[in-house]
């Protein structure tokens, strides 16, 4: 390879390192936005998808009359102090897109049609969007699909050498989350898409910190790299299942369940539950589930599930700091894992304790999305030591 190739090469790599943290933080910021967004009550404020009452931007308490026969109207009525927050995290959320897009295309860009493949996604995508806003549906899902199936296909076909597998996949996902965040507009907050929205931003996460450590290259050399990983790769098995619960009590309106009681649930130990009804993913489409669906039982069994389960997560993660603060290398990161897994136990018990104060429940969600970029960071930077 001549010298210009290699100082190409070198600032490709260079932009990608950079894009992939801006693309990390950006992402973090989404997610603990869009928390704030479903926490305050905003997430229907804007009933139509991608505009705000037909604006690309929001309406203001100026233009607010103005919108009265607007066909979102029927759904809500236009309130100009929360519809802000709607569209502002949709804004973000498209940057985040575009940033994730340049990544795939700057790894695919020495693969055989690997830019075009990725820009060809991106077009094709672009292209579902007006269909979608003039009602043709089926249409418009048949592009995405198409689009989605030629970013799998790629990340299939590729390896990780340069980063293009991972890059793909973000980009699969980042279209997918757009999807999802529609579904959570047009079928009126239903908890299914509510919760795989959660984990399909934390996914994105997850991703794009995997790429910036990879392309930013600085590994952790430590001994027993196998049973190390495998260590690692529980803790994100069991983080991933209770954010999950965490993201189905939220959007099931389970938080207060159990009043304010801990560790009791609503004053005793074995309250009435119904667990066969609290875990139905799919209820139809056309009900308004702003404030929740179920009855108090259900409810209570959501609530319960969700803090057995952190308690099942945290010792495990507690265990898996103290195994790291006792292996060379890793002492420091596992006593900081540590000291995150108290902090969110106790934001999620003050949470309870304190009836939900918002600025305490969106620092829960960041917790959770800090805990995730933990774990993969270890993920991505753990190697075998030097000889």
């Amino acid at each position: 390879m001549n010298t210009p190739q290699i100082l190409k090469k070198t600032l490709a790599h260079r932009n990608v390192t950079r894009l992939a943290w801006l693309a990390t933080l950006l992402a973090f910021a989404v997610i603990v936005f869009g928390s704030f967004v479903r926490l305050s009550d905003a997430g229907l404020s804007c009933p139509d998808w991608p505009t705000c009452y037909g604006k690309a931007a929001w309406p203001t308490a100026k233009t607010a009359g103005e919108l009265a026969d607007h066909a979102a109207n029927a759904i809500r009525t236009v309130d100009p102090t929360k519809a802000w927050r709607e569209q502002l995290h949709r804004h973000l959320a498209s940057v985040l897109g575009l940033l994730v897009f340049a990544i795939a295309l700057l790894t695919a860009w020495r693969r055989p049609l690997g830019w075009q493949r990725i820009a060809g996604a991106a077009v094709i995508t672009a292209a579902a969007i007006p269909l979608q806003m003039h009602g043709y549906y089926t249409a418009s899902t048949a592009l995405v699909v198409l689009a989605e199936l030629l970013l799998l296909y790629s990340a299939w076909r590729w390896d990780n050498s340069d980063l293009a597998r991972a890059s793909a996949l973000a980009f699969a996902v980042i279209i997918f989350q757009a999807i999802l965040g529609m579904w959570t507009v047009t079928w009126l907050l239903k908890p299914i898409v509510v919760m795989g929205h959660l984990l399909g931003g934390l996914t994105t996460l997850g991703l794009l910190a995997w790429i910036a450590w990879r392309a930013t290259d600085r590994p952790l050399h430590v001994a027993h790299l196998m049973r190390v990983r495998t260590y690692i790769l529980i803790g994100l098995v069991l983080l991933g299942i209770q954010i999950a619960l965490g993201g189905w009590t939220s959007s099931n309106y389970a938080a207060l369940a159990c009043g304010t009681d801990f560790p009791k649930c609503a004053g005793q130990w074995m309250p009435n539950t119904n667990f066969s009804d609290a875990f139905v993913l799919w209820r139809g489409v056309g009900v308004d589930y702003e404030g929740g669906v179920l009855d108090q039982a259900s409810r209570a069994a959501i609530q319960i599930s969700h803090r057995v389960m952190a308690v099942i997560a945290g010792l495990y993660l507690l265990f898996l700091g103290m195994r790291m603060w006792r292996t060379p290398g890793l002492r420091g990161r596992g006593a900081f894992l540590m000291l995150m897994v108290l902090v969110q136990i106790s934001l999620g018990i003050g949470n309870v304790q304190m009836g939900l104060p918002l600025w305490m429940a969106v620092l829960h969600n960041a917790g959770a999305a800090i805990l995730l970029f933990m774990l993969v960071t270890l993920l991505a930077r753990v190697r075998e030591p030097k000889l």
